[in-house]
């Protein structure tokens, strides 16, 4: 099945907040945001804002009814700064007028005086001013501290990634219109509906049933619309609480990168422990995760970096330690992978640091570690149905990485001012919210009268095709065709108390949920067809629009089986819970099963360095990936594909640059490079591992949104290798991302 979403997508029919039918009586909102990064509010002049005709109100903290408060984990956020701001486009306040072009004159008007204080922008600064977000958090397993002493090689080293933006296409915004007695719609960007409802219920003061979010879909997410869709939907509801008026707010292109959080940059001091037959024995991490000015998710980020930071590779002795530093940027926030891609970058740049010490090939290492089968994670998980070395061998055989290796090396030896590189790079991704209590959700599912289905759940569709993996899971067990099916938008009122739409946990989550919810309504019908078609209930199947006996098409239709069930007041709506079974955790030892399975996969990249320029190509991505049983190969490889250019930008391009003012310097598309046609690989070609699957996964297809972005780092390593074979005396580096700047300075140094 393709897409649901394809064809009114392309024919820009598909339906965004931005693209809705306003009320007559609208209005439009727009945030006033702190021209510095760190200060004591001494005086805000709004009287000539305030006094431009079209200018209905200005709010600030002083309108909040309820709590001034949208702090998720740690209450430490304000919605609007009080008396101090602790990041530049921190919110002050929020401007309602007749028109944007109004509301950006009046914004121009306001005036703030701000007594400066001292700004911190980077982690190591934080940590050495002890400027933390909480307690640092700590994963062990085994001796490591005694255990170098045995090691026949020890290296020591320090990495740093850089942040990334999200640059979803559609920006962050809000709809929010009053209904009668109080209550509030709020049509939001967000991948978090319930998260937007409790937070502005908080914030106004009244209980969350007043507060309905409906989600149409998102213009893309990546984590960036979990936590940080929310203040700018609360501060729409603010305006509508007082004023009794829709607003609708959408920041602009540049207001949202201002203002908004990234993916964490981390500064990472390690220290690895081999033997000689290439066994890492002990490894050692201290994080230093740049949270920027508020918690936002940062202490879950951190810990999902704990529970990777050794990859797909088994070492008995491990140590690692994060701290969530406290700097005057905006909250950092979830992207894609969740803080997984940073812990993996450490641990493939000890192994590429070893390997260039000890002289062997980085992949010598790399697969004299891989997991297998009941090896123990750091955390205290146990891995079954591992894949690892699987993936990996699979990936050399089917894409012939001798052959592959050799023409490399062929290439260089006859290349003076272009070289080659190559990398391998496996990947191991757990799947579940590694906070237990919200691996949960729900379905409803309504039979219309006609034999039509509806389709609710807390599922948000934001271009990942997750609205068509729970099509086909209802229309597969209601045995129906697919254009019987509606899904319905993800409202807070059909389907309550949803966790968000992250952790690649959706399509398993919600999925199962829509399962359950079809096999109870298949259960109720069958005792009704039995009864029509004079038969044994073992006997009855759904497939194509009819009821079968016995494998074999009777005369008995969906529609009239509907019909007669009416008459039968049969139940025809179900409301479905999902738990995901045995996982836990506990914090207090650090020790647990987060994890309902994990994904594996490998990929091979080849790219090619201009050694004049600096300038690279990447040649070819091959990857084998572990797809379980997929549902939709389509979709799956879709994900993939996208997944591996987000991950290349951020190791190679994108590269996120503050003054140390606390002014976002890369502000712009014309100062932020993601990758576009040109700076993706020439070829990407992707086989699924042959596996069985794993229960716990939708159909046993499993996730695919974040592990694949891992395969992204396996370029930075290749570029790597192509410098070196330029410069021999080229010393590592491990500073994400790799630019064309960087590798030229590499190739000369």
């Amino acid at each position: 099945m393709k897409n649901i979403d394809s064809c009114t997508h392309v024919r820009g029919e598909s339906l965004f907040v931005d693209d809705l039918m306003l009320r007559q009586d609208a209005l439009i909102g727009l945030c006033f945001d702190s021209p510095k990064a760190h200060g004591k509010i001494k005086s805000v002049d709004y009287s000539k804002a305030e006094a431009l005709e079209g200018v209905v109100k200005i709010f600030t903290y002083k309108d909040v009814l309820g709590e001034n408060q949208i702090g998720g984990i740690i209450p430490d956020e304000p919605l609007w700064a009080e008396d101090e701001v602790h990041f530049w486009g921190q919110p002050i306040a929020f401007i309602v007028a007749k028109s944007e072009a109004i509301a950006k004159k009046a914004r121009a008007l306001i005036t703030i005086d701000i007594e400066e204080l001292p700004v911190i922008t980077t982690a190591k600064e934080a940590k050495a001013k002890e400027s933390f977000i909480n307690a640092p958090r700590s994963f062990k397993l085994g001796d490591s501290e005694n255990t170098f002493a045995d090691c026949d090689y020890v290296y020591e080293g320090e990495t740093f990634s850089n942040g990334q933006e999200h640059l979803y296409l559609e920006t962050q915004g809000c709809y929010a219109i009053p209904q009668e007695n109080g209550n509030i719609k709020l049509i939001s960007s967000t991948q978090g509906p319930t998260a937007v409802q409790k937070i502005a219920a908080k914030v106004l003061g009244i209980p969350m049933h007043k507060i309905e979010v409906d989600v149409i879909r998102l213009g893309g997410g990546f984590g960036g619309k979990e936590d940080q869709a929310t203040p700018w939907a609360v501060m729409a509801a603010v305006a509508v609480q007082h004023l009794n008026r829709p607003v609708k707010y959408m920041l602009n292109r540049h207001d949202d990168l201002r203002m908004t959080g990234k993916r964490h940059p981390y500064s990472s001091f390690y220290k690895i422990g081999l033997t000689k037959d290439l066994k890492i024995k002990a490894f050692e991490v201290e994080f230093l995760q740049n949270s920027g000015a508020a918690a936002d998710l940062s202490p879950a980020i951190a810990e999902r970096t704990l529970f990777h930071a050794t990859n797909s590779y088994f070492i008995p002795n491990v140590s690692t330690t994060v701290y969530s530093c406290k700097t005057n940027l905006p909250p950092n926030t979830a992207f894609r992978g969740f803080g997984g891609p940073q812990g993996m970058f450490v641990i493939e740049s000890a192994i590429a640091a070893a390997a260039d010490k000890i002289g062997v090939n980085r992949s010598k290492i790399q697969e004299a570690n891989l997991l297998a089968e009941y090896d123990e994670f750091s955390y205290g998980q146990i891995a079954t149905e591992v894949q690892a070395k699987k993936a990996w061998f699979s990936a050399k055989e089917k894409f012939e990485f001798e052959k592959l290796d050799q023409e490399v090396e062929s290439f260089n030896q006859k290349n003076k001012h272009f070289k080659k590189g190559i990398s391998l790079m496996p990947i191991a991704f757990g799947i579940s919210f590694t906070n237990t209590p919200m691996n949960h959700a729900r379905a409803l599912i309504h039979i219309y009268q006609d034999g039509s289905v509806g389709v609710s759940t807390g599922a948000v569709e934001m271009g990942q095709s997750v609205n068509t993996k729970m099509l086909q899971v209802a229309q597969q067990i209601l045995g129906v065709s697919p254009n019987k099916v509606k899904l319905e938008t993800t409202n807070t009122t059909r389907v309550a108390n949803t966790s968000p739409t992250a952790a690649s946990s959706t399509a398993d989550l919600n999925g199962k949920a829509v399962e359950m919810a079809c096999n109870s309504l298949i259960e109720r019908l069958t005792k009704v067809a039995t009864e029509m078609l004079s038969t044994e209930e073992n006997n009855i199947s759904f497939q194509e629009d009819f009821v079968f006996i016995d494998g074999k098409k009777s005369s008995l239709s969906w529609e009239e089986l509907i019909a007669q069930a009416m008459l039968q007041r049969v139940a025809l709506s179900e409301n479905a819970h999902y738990a995901t079974p045995i996982i836990h955790f506990d914090k207090t030892k650090e020790k647990g099963h987060p994890f309902a399975y994990h994904v594996y996969g490998t990929a091979i990249t080849t790219v090619t360095v201009d050694c004049i320029r600096g300038n690279y190509e990447i040649d070819n991505v091959k990857i084998v990936h572990d797809f379980g049983k997929t549902m939709n190969l389509g979709i799956d490889i879709g994900q993939v594909e996208g997944a591996l250019a987000q991950g290349i930008g951020w190791m190679t391009m994108e590269e996120i640059a503050y003054s140390k003012e606390g002014r976002l310097l890369s502000n712009a598309l014309s100062t932020y490079k993601v990758p576009d046609i040109f700076s993706s690989p020439k070829t990407v070609e992707t086989i699924p591992l042959e596996t069985d699957g794993n229960e716990l996964a939708i159909l046993k297809s499993k996730a695919v949104g974040e592990p694949p972005l891992m395969y992204g780092i396996g370029t930075y390593f290749a570029i790597q290798q192509a410098v070196k074979e330029f410069n021999p005396n080229y010393k590592l580096k491990f500073h994400a991302p790799f630019t064309p700047e960087k590798v030229l300075m590499g190739l000369y140094e």
